[in-house]
């Protein structure tokens, strides 16, 4: 009794069998967590380290130096870039995917540990980190804007409620304040003023010190009680702090608002934000590596209702960016997809057996497969994400295979009068070990997927596992439900003289000129052969001169601006600058809404650059043509620089960069890496046929002030180097000379000259120090002297050497793969010596190790199917001839990709892969067929012949089922439609090429291997018979 006979005699047991696996399934479908793709993202973490006033290079050397030679000793690292500006160091770790940040974070923190030592001596706090990717984009903004509070309240309620209570929920890695307006009293001081009554900002800074002194002043105490001693002359704001009394020549008291202007300010006036051109406070929503996206921003979003109660009706709380919309939107196009997939491939069913109840079978097969598939992702903790539900889509396709080759065989007997049970029983036994060897040989083909490690290997792997799962649920589902159900199909009827349905006159007719055909190519076989052999050598050729890229570019409706302008350009001019370009992002009418920052924040990095973070309406023109207008529109607006980039729900590296690629130069010498990458910068940009948005990091050229003072005239004046560096972080650093402590929080006094002041070199003169000798107030002029210069305003690291980083963007219809072989003849061309080292980071990066991978993975798929097959069918001729569909359903693929100007990505790899599966399945039904007609005594060619044109139902009902489970993907549709277009494509394209020569290639192929087969069976005995009799041995003496 065959496996099958056990379910078709037992049809209560195999129905409650089937349903329970369905409820299980469907519960596990609402348990999976929704992403955009599987998580496939490098454990990143950065550390900060800040050291106020020191110099870049300082910086460099004293800190980054030190703690990156101890974070190189940390396993699994394998990269680390640094970036060090005034003041402040910056460095980002990436890991070895399979590390886990937990751990990967303790290493770090011991690594700090052991650095601390070597750090500088006057670091006032130790350097941090966080488990979060700088280059990733914020999965969520959320904007504060009030017609009644001030920017200053906002940023308050920002920092202490919205920012802390957001930084606890699971999955956040950090909330950044962008434009914060943290409430300071500002001492604004006027040098004449001060010099008119002698008074030099040291006295100043230690009047304001001492007023605000909250040192304990004891207690009063007796038999009967204790008192504690308080006093209401400390300041709290602007109006108090101008009463102080700072000095007192003669009896005269100098009052601080007598030699300054005391205002009620902000701690950072060098940053801004906006939203829709409004002020703002914006707050920026980081996940951490690993975390899920859309359980991430739904947390937040619930989170939100509270805080807009707290503000009250006047303020506003508004939400942009939100990542977790498109997942969704993805999401739900695909489920709609799915459905739509199904409803075609019944259709495509029910034209060939023109029969409802028949169709019906497999109209409950597939979604059973593919709900009992939902239980399997969700026992392995996979995710619904674009890349699963792709492989669900797909396997709509072969799902319905297995139960239309088991349906097919079933309803073939019982229209030639078997009765339904008999037919069932035979046809499934018939028919079980075809089914076992497809499903077996097509899991194989994903043998190596599973396998592979890296990105590619842990993008692909999902898919892999989704698919290999439907493919088994469906076998065993066609294996049991199926024939279980056909046993119960009414038995045929008589139809008397009734002319036959127009579905199947057509088929007739069809079947009939198929017939016709496979006799004329079965004459011309040495035809068919030489266009065979054509079909490998045109692959070849389409293989390599096809455009290679890693990831189709999705329009996900985020887009991310950066802006800049020159090094030296002040804090207001830049303000206006970056004004013009919000309005002009503004104007455009596919744009919804913009936020913007300047002055730092969402990855600008100084007072000369700025980004925006905007947000595209729903209707809107296809991505290629809005960043091509807004590019154009922005290379307008004089002196700034917009470098425009779409946002991506998949992000690798953790450096950040104005666009999107990455080329990293380093250099043991400084000197030599900046003129060598401003060459190689020049070259690129003047190559605008192979990159756009050309620029590099480079920060070498800010005009600077290089005070020269004479030692000797400085020490016979009593001036010190501290105090002459003291004097001058007073007059023009952020010198907080005291703090206001109040209930919740603390708010800075901060002391500066007059901003209002045209301030140049030239007006130094007014600087006056006091003498520790005489106690006279010296002019600047009177020891020094000033001369500007360039000087470097960031330094980066890749390791322990100098790099410099040179991003740029695609232009339109320029593949990823096309710009890195051209970045090798770029670098020809210039003649960089072999001291200057390149290399590609981030996604590019990615992308040049997972080239060489692709035909690996094709060659390794295809020899682990002819080993299966191998081992299935005891030969090692068969195998051979089931494979010889496969190029030309790569050749379609691929000749399909570059006739809609497609690239060859990720993505469309799969879809090859899908077609190695497809395609198999074709030519094993015929291949099986003929070798039982063979071992039942008929001739090879006979054999073959009536093999294809009984199987030619059967396999043009799964590749039409196929094709139509594909052919919505081909179109391109939806949300995301460009990650999931190439795959569609590439099924669609191999399997319509495929079907028309595979019907027709693979029985010749078939007969010439039968031939080659009884050449080698029959070799021994030709050779027996032609070898020279044996000489008899001469008798012994």
């Amino acid at each position: 009794m065959s496996f099958s006979a056990l379910f078709i005699r037992r049809p209560v047991a195999t129905i409650l069998i089937a349903i329970a696996m369905v409820v299980a399934g469907g519960f596990a479908y609402f348990q999976l967590p929704v992403a955009a793709l599987p998580n496939v993202e490098f454990p990143v973490i950065s550390v900060s380290a800040s050291l106020p006033g020191a110099a870049p290079d300082a910086m460099a050397t004293s800190v980054a130096t030190p703690l990156i030679k101890q974070f190189t000793q940390i396993p699994a690292v394998t990269s680390i870039s640094a970036t060090s500006t005034q003041g402040s160091t910056s460095i980002v770790l990436q890991f070895d995917l399979a590390r886990n940040i937990d751990q990967a974070g303790a290493d770090v923190q011991a690594a700090i540990d052991r650095t601390l030592r070597q750090l500088p001596a006057n670091m006032t706090s130790p350097p941090s980190y966080r488990k979060t990717n700088p280059a990733d984009s914020p999965i969520m903004l959320v904007a504060l804007q009030s017609d009644t509070q001030s920017l200053t309240q906002l940023d308050s309620y920002a920092e202490d409620v919205i920012s802390p209570a957001l930084s606890t929920l699971d999955g956040v890695g950090q909330v950044q304040v962008f434009g914060a307006k943290q409430y300071a009293v500002r001492v604004e001081v006027q040098p004449a003023a001060m010099t008119a009554r002698n008074i030099g900002i040291d006295q100043l800074d230690a009047a304001l010190s001492s007023a605000n002194s909250i040192t304990p002043m004891g207690t009063i105490a007796n038999a009967q009680q204790q008192i504690t001693l308080e006093s209401n002359a400390t300041p709290s704001n602007a109006a108090e702090f101008r009463q102080i009394i700072i000095a007192d020549p003669a009896g005269k008291p100098v009052r601080l608002g007598d030699v300054a202007n005391v205002i009620d300010s902000v701690a950072n006036t060098q940053n801004a934000s906006s939203y829709d051109g409004k002020p703002a406070i914006v707050l920026s929503v980081f996940r951490q590596p690993g975390a899920n996206t859309v359980s991430v921003a739904d947390e937040v979003r619930a989170a939100l209702p509270r805080f807009t109660a707290d503000l009250g009706p006047s303020a506003k709380i508004s939400v942009l960016n939100d990542r977790s919309s498109s997942v969704k939107a993805a999401v739900n196009d695909v489920e709609l997809t799915l459905m739509v997939i199904i409803g075609l491939v019944v259709l495509v069913i029910y034209a060939f057996l023109r029969r409802v109840r028949a169709t019906l079978i497999p109209a409950l097969a597939v979604p059973t497969s593919l709900i009992v598939t939902f239980g399997a992702m969700y026992l392995l903790g996979l995710s619904i994400d674009n890349i699963s539900l792709l492989g669900l889509t797909l396997a709509v396709g072969l799902v319905v295979d297995d139960a239309i080759v088991m349906l097919e065989n079933i309803v073939r007997y019982i229209e030639e009068g078997m009765a339904p049970m008999e037919a069932a029983l035979k046809g499934s036994s018939e028919i079980g070990f075809t089914i076992i060897s497809i499903t077996v040989s097509l899991v194989a083909v994903f043998l190596p997927v599973l396998l592979m490690g890296g990105v590619v290997g842990k993008l692909l792997n999902e898919f892999a596992v989704v698919v290999s799962i439907a493919i088994v649920a469906s076998a065993i589902i066609s294996l049991t439900l199926t024939p279980m159900l056909s046993a119960r199909l009414p038995a045929k009827t008589e139809t008397g003289t009734r002319r036959p349905p127009l579905t199947e006159r057509l088929f007739a007719g069809l079947l009939g000129g198929y017939r016709t055909a496979l006799d004329f190519c079965l004459r011309l076989r040495p035809a068919i052969l030489v266009v065979f052999l054509l079909t490998i050598v045109a692959t070849g050729w389409l293989f390599t001169t096809i455009n290679k890229s890693f990831l189709p570019v999705e329009d996900i409706g985020q887009l991310n601006i950066s802006t800049q302008a020159r090094q030296d350009i002040s804090f207001p001019a830049m303000q206006a600058l970056q004004d013009q370009v919000v309005k002009v992002v503004s104007a455009q009418p596919f744009v919804a809404h913009v936020a913007s920052t300047v002055g730092g924040g969402f990855g600008a990095s100084g007072s000369n650059s700025g980004s925006l973070n905007v947000q595209l309406t729903p209707r809107r023109p296809d991505l290629d043509t809005v960043l091509a207008t807004l590019r154009r529109e922005l290379g307008k607006v004089p002196g700034i620089s917009s470098f425009v980039v779409p946002v991506q729900d998949f992000q690798l590296g953790g450096r950040s960069s104005a666009s999107q690629y990455q080329f990293v130069v380093e250099a043991n010498n400084p000197d030599d890496l900046y003129t060598w990458a401003q060459r190689l910068t020049a070259a690129m940009q003047q190559d605008g046929g192979h990159f756009a948005d050309v620029t590099n990091d480079i920060r070498n050229n800010a005009l600077q002030a290089q005070l020269v003072v004479d030692q000797q005239r400085a020490s016979l004046l009593g001036i010190t180097q501290q105090q002459l560096r003291s004097t001058l972080y007073s007059d023009f650093g952020t010198n907080q000379a005291t703090t206001i402590y109040g209930s919740s929080d603390s708010y800075p006094v901060i002391v500066e000259l007059d901003p209002s002041m045209n301030w140049g070199t030239n007006e130094l003169d007014q600087i006056q120090i006091r003498s520790t000798t005489t106690g006279k107030l010296v002019p600047l002029s009177a020891f020094a002297r000033v001369e500007r210069k360039a000087g470097t305003l960031a330094v980066s690291q890749q390791g322990q050497l100098p790099a410099v980083t040179i991003s740029f963007n695609l232009p339109a219809g320029v593949a990823l793969g096309t710009a890195v072989n051209q970045l090798d003849a770029i670098k020809a061309s210039v003649g960089a010596p072999t001291s200057i080292i390149t290399s590609l980071a981030g996604t590019a990066q990615v992308f040049q190790q997972a080239q060489g991978n692709q035909l690996l993975l094709i060659g390794a798929a295809i020899v682990v199917i002819y080993i299966v097959l191998g081992i299935l069918y005891e030969s090692f001729i068969h195998p051979l001839t089931i494979l010889t569909g496969l190029p030309s359903a790569v050749m379609g693929a691929l000749l399909s990709l570059q006739l809609l100007h497609i690239d060859l990505s990720i993505i469309a790899i799969i879809g090859l892969l899908m077609l190695i599966g497809i395609v198999k399945k074709n030519a094993i039904m015929m291949v099986d067929f003929a070798l039982q007609r063979q071992r039942a005594g008929a001739a090879p060619f006979d054999a073959i012949r009536e093999a294809c044109l009984i199987r030619f139902r059967p396999i043009m009902m799964t590749t039409m089922a196929a094709i139509m489970g594909t052919l919505p993907i081909a179109l391109g549709l939806g949300a995301s439609a460009e990650l999931r277009q190439p795959l569609g494509v590439a099924v669609v394209g191999g399997l319509i090429v495929s079907q028309v020569l595979t019907l027709f290639v693979t029985p010749v192929i078939f007969l010439y291997m039968e031939q080659l087969r009884g050449f080698v069976a029959g070799l021994p005995a030709r050779l027996r018979r032609h070898a020279p009799p044996a000489r008899p041995l001469a008798p012994r003496a």
